[in-house]
C-alpha cells in the first residue's frame, strides 16, 4: 500500500495557482471522444469542451482528372534532371481546396461570488492525478474548504464534475453553457441546459458573411449539461432561460454528455439518420441511477486496467527486488532529489517549477511523469470507437486551429501511435486501423483518377472525411503520396507485437495488399534501370538543384525508398504467416524489391536524403525523413547494414539538436535505436524546458506548464513520441530478439525498474537494474498456452539464445541464470 501511495503521489501534474490567460495552463481530461480543459479558477471557471467528430465540411471528391497529364510532364522534367521546373509543374498535382478543420464543442461556465477570491493563495491546489485520470481543485475561504473533481468516463460516456464544501449550505454559483459555434441554448426543466449547434458545412472563415443557402449542412451536435445538488437548503432556479443558479447547496454534480450527427466519412451530414439530442438523453438515462461514487468507480476500473499495465521507476539511489507474485515492485524509496519531497503536502512544488529546475537537478521522476503522461493522453484521446487522435489529440479551443488540428500523415499521426504497442495500450490503436480502412476507400479513387494506378494512396494531410488527395498548398509538403504506405507499417507492427493472426489475415492484409498494389503501379523504370518513385519529395524539405535554384521534386527520395522497402518486406512476411506466398502480387513484390534504388552515403559520410548528393540549404531541418529506415523502420541495422548504421549516426549529428518537440522526440528514438544513451538523454534534457506562451520561439520545442509539448505552438505528437522514445531506450525487440536496457543512461538512472512494457513476439517484459547493472528480468507470453519462448537476449554487447519460461525471472551477467526453480534449455553465447 505504501508503494502504491508513492506511485500516485509521483504521477501528478501540480499547480499552485489558478489557470491564467493561457490555454496551456489548463489540465486535460478525456475519454477518447469527449475532452475537457480545466483551468481551476476560483471565482469564474471556464471548462473548454471538445467532441472528436466536430469538423467543418462534408464528404467531397478531391480527385483531379487533369492530374495524369500533369504527372507525365513532371516525370519527363525529372528524367531530364530539370528539378526546379519539375517542382513548378508539380503544383498542378496539388489540391484546389483545403482540408477541413477540427472544431470545438462548448464551454461550461461556473460563476461563484467574489468571496471565493478572498481565500489565502497558499490554500490553493490544482492537480491532474495520472493514476486516477482525475483533475482536482481545492482552496479555502475562511474556514470552509471548497473542492472540485473532474473526470471523463469512457464506460459511461460522460464528463463528470463534483463540487463540494466542508460546511453545509455554503455552495452557490451560476451555471451556463456557451460556444463559439453556431448554437441555440435553453434550459430544460429545472436542472438541464441543452445546446444544439452545427459545424460549418463549408470551409470558410467564421468572420466571413455568407448566405445559408450557399453552405451545405454541416455536422449537427447536441450537448446536455445535467445538474444535481444535495443538501436540505439547496435550491436551483432558472436565469434568462439559459442559465441555472444554485444557492445554499452542500454539493453539486455536473454531468456533461454530447453527441453529433457524424455517421462516418462517406455520409453527408444531411443524410445522417442520427439524432444527437436523442442520443444524449439516452446516455443520461443509462446513468440516471448511478451515484457520483458509482460513476467514479466505473471510471477507475476502466482506466486503471489500461494505465496500471506499465510502471516505471528511475532513480539515483534505491533498493529494488522482485515480489513474490513475479512482478517488480519498489522495496524502499530514498530518492536524492534536492529540495523536493515526493509526499503529498500543501507545500508541494509545482510541476512548472520542476521543469524549470530540470536543467540543474535532472530529476528522474520528472522523466517518469512525462513518460506516463504520454500514456495517459493516448488513453484519453484514442479509444475503441472514437476518431484518431489528431494534431492536438482531442483538445482544441479554436474555430481555426493551427494547421487545422487535422491528422498529418508525414510524421505526426504516426508518432501519435508510436507508444501504443510498446507501452501496452494496443486497444488504443483501433481508431487508427478504422481510419486507415476509410483512407483505403477514398484512396482507391485518388489512385485511379489522379495517377491511373491500382490500389490506394494517401498523401500528407487528411481530415475526418478521410481525404487522400494531395493537399492544397506548397508542393514542398502537399505532394507526398507515401502517407498511406507509412500508416500500413502500423498494421504489421500490431501483428508483430500481438501475434494476432486473425487481425493480420482479415483486417491488415487486405489493406496492405491495396497499398502494395499502388506502390507497384507508382514505381516506374528510371534511366538507370531502377524502379523509381517519380515525382518524389522528402517531406517539407528542399534542396539546391545543380543550376543553383531551389527545388523539392526529384525521384526516389531516401524516405520513399525506405518506406517501400519496409512495406514490401512486411507484406511478404504477412503473406508467409497467412499462407499466401503463391499469390501473384507476392511474386510481383519479390521481383520489384531488388530493383529499388539503394540508399546512398554522401561524401560527408551521412545518408543522402535525395537521389543525388544535392546541396542542403537547411542542414538542421526538423524532419528526419531520410532516417526512416533507422526509426521507426527496420531496414538500417547494425547487424545487416553496418555502413548505413554508421552513416545514420553521422546524419543525426549533422541534423543537430534544435527542432520542435516532435523532432526532438524522434531524434531521441533514433539515438536510442543507435544504442547511444548519452545523446538520447541529451535530447530528453533538451525537451524538458519550460515554454513561455508570451514569448514562444518557433521550432524550439519544450514543454508548457501543463506538460503539453510545444512546436510551438502546442502539438501533442511529441508527448506520444516521448513515451515511445523512453520505451525504446529501455527495451528493443524483433520477433526473435530482446535487447535489455540498450540505451539506458546509466550515470543518470543507475537504479530503476520497469514492469509491463511490450516487445515483439507477443512478449511482456519486466526489468530491474541496480547501480548501473541489470539485476533481474522476466518475460510473459501473450499466448496463455505458451510456456516457453525462444529468444536471443542482448545486453551490453553479449548475446545468449535460450528458451525462456514465461513468468520466470532471470539474472543475466554474461550468462543467463534462472532465479526461480526451473531448468534452461541449451544456450549459446556470442
Amino acid at each position: 500500500m505504501e508503494a502504491e501511495a508513492r506511485r500516485s503521489s509521483d504521477l501528478k501534474i501540480r499547480f499552485r495557482e489558478e489557470g491564467g490567460k493561457h490555454w496551456t495552463d489548463a489540465l486535460p481530461i478525456g475519454n477518447g471522444r469527449l475532452g475537457a480543459m480545466i483551468y481551476g479558477r476560483r471565482h469564474s471557471e471556464t471548462i473548454h469542451l471538445n467532441e472528436d467528430t466536430l469538423y467543418t465540411g462534408t464528404p467531397a471528391d478531391y480527385t483531379n482528372s487533369k492530374a495524369p497529364q500533369a504527372l507525365s510532364l513532371v516525370r519527363n522534367l525529372v528524367n531530364r534532371q530539370q528539378y526546379p521546373q519539375a517542382t513548378a509543374a508539380a503544383s498542378a498535382l496539388t489540391g484546389s481546396n483545403p482540408s477541413e478543420a477540427y472544431q470545438l464543442l462548448a464551454d461550461i461556465r461556473l460563476d461563484f461570488d467574489y468571496s471565493h477570491l478572498t481565500g489565502a493563495q497558499q490554500t490553493y491546489q490544482r492537480e491532474l492525478d495520472l493514476d486516477t485520470a482525475t483533475v482536482k481543485v481545492s482552496y479555502s475561504v475562511g474556514d470552509v474548504q471548497f473542492k472540485r473533481e473532474h473526470f471523463a468516463s469512457y464506460p459511461d460516456q460522460v464528463i463528470v464534475t463534483n463540487i463540494s464544501a466542508t460546511q453545509n449550505a455554503r455552495l452557490s454559483f451560476t451555471l451556463s453553457l456557451d460556444s463559439k459555434m453556431s448554437n441555440q441554448t435553453y434550459v430544460n426543466g429545472t436542472n438541464q441546459i441543452i445546446m444544439k449547434g452545427a459545424c460549418r458545412g463549408k470551409r470558410l472563415s467564421p468572420h466571413l458573411q455568407h448566405r445559408a443557402q450557399d453552405t451545405p449542412q454541416g455536422i449537427q451536435f447536441t450537448a446536455i449539461l445535467d445538474l444535481k445538488i444535495g443538501g436540505a437548503n439547496g435550491v436551483i432556479s432558472v436565469l434568462d432561460d439559459n442559465k441555472l443558479k444554485v444557492e445554499a447547496s452542500d454539493w453539486a454534480v455536473l454531468l456533461l454528455v454530447a453527441s453529433s450527427s457524424f455517421s462516418g466519412p462517406f455520409t453527408p451530414p444531411s443524410d445522417s439518420k442520427r439524432d444527437p439530442t436523442s442520443e444524449c438523453f439516452s446516455i443520461l438515462s443509462s446513468i440516471s441511477n448511478l451515484s457520483y461514487s458509482d460513476l467514479y468507480a466505473r471510471h477507475l476500473n476502466d482506466y486503471q486496467e489500461l494505465f496500471h499495465r506499465v510502471s516505471l521507476k528511475l532513480m539515483r539511489s534505491t533498493q529494488l527486488n522482485m515480489s513474490e507474485d513475479s512482478s517488480l515492485e519498489l522495496k524502499t524509496l530514498t530518492p536524492t532529489l534536492a529540495n523536493l519531497s515526493l509526499v503529498d503536502s500543501g507545500t508541494q512544488v509545482s510541476t512548472s517549477d520542476r521543469v524549470k529546475s530540470f536543467q540543474t537537478d535532472e530529476d528522474p521522476s520528472l522523466v517518469e511523469l512525462l513518460f506516463q503522461y504520454g500514456r495517459y493522453l493516448l488513453i484519453s484521446s484514442s479509444r475503441p470507437g472514437t476518431q484518431v487522435a489528431n494534431l492536438q489529440g482531442i483538445w482544441n479551443k479554436d474555430l481555426e486551429p493551427v494547421w487545422d488540428g487535422a491528422p498529418h500523415l508525414n510524421i505526426n499521426l504516426e508518432m501519435n501511435y508510436w507508444p501504443a504497442l510498446p507501452c501496452n495500450l494496443s486497444e488504443c490503436q483501433e481508431p487508427l486501423f478504422d481510419y486507415i480502412s476509410s483512407l483505403s476507400v477514398n484512396g482507391s479513387k485518388t489512385a485511379y483518377v489522379n495517377y491511373q494506378a491500382s490500389g490506394w494512396v494517401a498523401h500528407s494531410k487528411s481530415d475526418i472525411w478521410a481525404r487522400t488527395s494531395a493537399g492544397h498548398g506548397d508542393v514542398l509538403w502537399a505532394l507526398w503520396p507515401m502517407g498511406g504506405a507509412w500508416l500500413c507499417t502500423h498494421l504489421w507492427e500490431h501483428y508483430a507485437y500481438t501475434l494476432d493472426k486473425d487481425f493480420l489475415e482479415y483486417k491488415a492484409y487486405p489493406i496492405m495488399e491495396g497499398c502494395v498494389s499502388f506502390l507497384l503501379s507508382w514505381l516506374i523504370e528510371g534511366n538507370e534501370g531502377y524502379l523509381e518513385t517519380n515525382p518524389s519529395t522528402s517531406p517539407e524539405h528542399s534542396f539546391i538543384a545543380p543550376n543553383g535554384e531551389p527545388a523539392c521534386v526529384s525521384q526516389s527520395s531516401t524516405m520513399d525508398v525506405a518506406i517501400i522497402h519496409e512495406v514490401f518486406s512486411t507484406f511478404l512476411s504477412a503473406a508467409e504467416v497467412i499462407g499466401k506466398t503463391k499469390d501473384n502480387i507476392v511474386r510481383k513484390v519479390c521481383k520489384a524489391q531488388p530493383r529499388l534504388r539503394p540508399l546512398y552515403i554522401a561524401q560527408d559520410g551521412s545518408i543522402m536524403e535525395w537521389v543525388k548528393d544535392f546541396k542542403d540549404p537547411e542542414v538542421h531541418h526538423r524532419h528526419l525523413s531520410h532516417l526512416f529506415g533507422l526509426f521507426p523502420g527496420h531496414t538500417i541495422t547494425f547487424e545487416q547494414t553496418p555502413a548505413l548504421f554508421e552513416a545514420a549516426e553521422k546524419s543525426l549529428y549533422k541534423r543537430g539538436e534544435e527542432g520542435p518537440g516532435w523532432s526532438t522526440t524522434w531524434k531521441t528514438a533514433c539515438w536510442a535505436r543507435l544504442q547511444n544513451s548519452s545523446n538520447a538523454y541529451k535530447m530528453i534534457k533538451r525537451l524538458i524546458n519550460l515554454v513561455d506562451p508570451d514569448h514562444e520561439i518557433p521550432f524550439q520545442g519544450g514543454l508548457y506548464s501543463n506538460l503539453f509539448t510545444a512546436h510551438p505552438p502546442f502539438q501533442i505528437d511529441a508527448n506520444f513520441g516521448f513515451a515511445a522514445a523512453v520505451a525504446e531506450m529501455l527495451v528493443q525487440s524483433t520477433l526473435s530478439d530482446l535487447f535489455l536496457l540498450p540505451a539506458l543512461p546509466w550515470e543518470k538512472w543507475p537504479n530503476g525498474s520497469l514492469k509491463g512494457l511490450k516487445a515483439r513476439g507477443g512478449t511482456t517484459v519486466s526489468i530491474c537494474w541496480r547501480e548501473g547493472d541489470l539485476q533481474e528480468f522476466g518475460v510473459w507470453s501473450e499466448d496463455q498456452t505458451r510456456t516457453t519462448m525462444r529468444k536471443r537476449i542482448h545486453y551490453k554487447g553479449t548475446m545468449v539464445t535460450a528458451d525462456l519460461m514465461t513468468g520466470v525471472f532471470y539474472r543475466f551477467n554474461g550468462q543467463l541464470k534462472c532465479l526461480n526453480s526451473c531448468s534452461l534449455s541449451e544456450m549459446t553465447s556470442s
